[in-house]
């Protein structure tokens, strides 16, 4: 009898263990992406166990909810206001992927849809808030990386702070309407050319005040040489260059001067 109970008590064992895996869930987690299970009858969404890539085996009552955790890039085309309220259509691309130890969390907040509920929402709200500081201008030439760049930090905290890495956001391009396009610009260009112009004065500045320094320069070395220039002073080089062409093979006659310099003179050559 014993015998008897014991045996269909592990043929039973043995029909549960084979339905139960006759009816599991197989998963396979390509590369590239991260697993994050549900169990609906015990513990339920597991934020802290991440799968990855493998082969798995799961209950058939649990649910495993996949993650692409790639880079991946999205394109927006909106239109902003400016902080005078003209309209500015902006076309911006954003790069992103989900935190691996993150996307139980994520899951929980936003589930397999966060691009669409917290992603796009996001770079839309940050643009539109950070170019209504800016005037249309400053947000088209003047100030455009600094506009670019608010909008990269305050989307990356965001992001951050929702378990996305956000890698990189760019403005592509800024479109304005033809009329105040056309104004800007002929705005820049004047500047530019006042710009130039006050650097060529500037630099004809420069050059006067360096040939006054020049001049004032030279003058003053006249003045200290003409100072220097003594009778006596004349005198003696006189007689130091006589005696060097006295010197000199070359035929020649030397004539005792009288006059007031009283320094010889030497005619003839060879």
């Amino acid at each position: 009898m014993k015998k008897s109970t014991t045996f269909w008590i592990l043929l039973s064992v043995i029909v549960l263990i084979a339905v139960i895996l006759s009816s599991a869930t197989f998963v396979t987690i390509q590369p590239g992406e991260r697993g994050v299970i549900f169990r609906k009858f015990t513990t339920g969404l597991d934020k802290e166990h991440i799968y990855k890539p493998g082969f798995k085996i799961i209950a058939p009552w649990n649910d495993m909810y996949l993650y692409n955790v790639k880079e991946q890039q999205k394109e927006e085309e909106l239109d902003v206001l400016d902080k005078n309220g003209l309209n500015i259509s902006m076309d911006v691309s954003v790069r992103f992927h989900p935190k691996y130890e993150g996307i139980g969390y994520l899951h929980e907040t936003f589930g397999e849809r966060y691009v669409e509920e917290l992603v796009i929402p996001e770079v839309r709200s940050t643009v539109r808030r950070v170019a209504g500081r800016y005037t249309a201008e400053q947000i088209y030439s003047t100030q455009r990386e600094k506009v670019e760049s608010a909008i990269k930090t305050e989307t990356r905290q965001v992001l951050k702070e929702n378990h996305v890495n956000m890698e990189a956001l760019l403005i592509r391009s800024i479109q304005l309407p033809e009329q105040i396009k056309s104004a800007i610009e002929k705005k820049l260009k004047q500047e530019q050319e006042a710009l130039a112009y006050e650097y060529r004065l500037e630099r004809e500045r420069s050059e006067a005040q360096r040939k006054k320094i020049q001049a004032e320069g030279e003058a003053r070395a006249n003045e200290i040489i003409s100072k220097s220039l003594t009778p006596e002073l004349l005198k003696m080089r006189g007689i130091e260059a006589t005696l060097k062409l006295s010197e000199s093979q070359n035929s020649k006659v030397v004539v005792i001067g009288s006059g007031d310099s009283g320094l010889p003179v030497i005619l003839g050559n060879q």
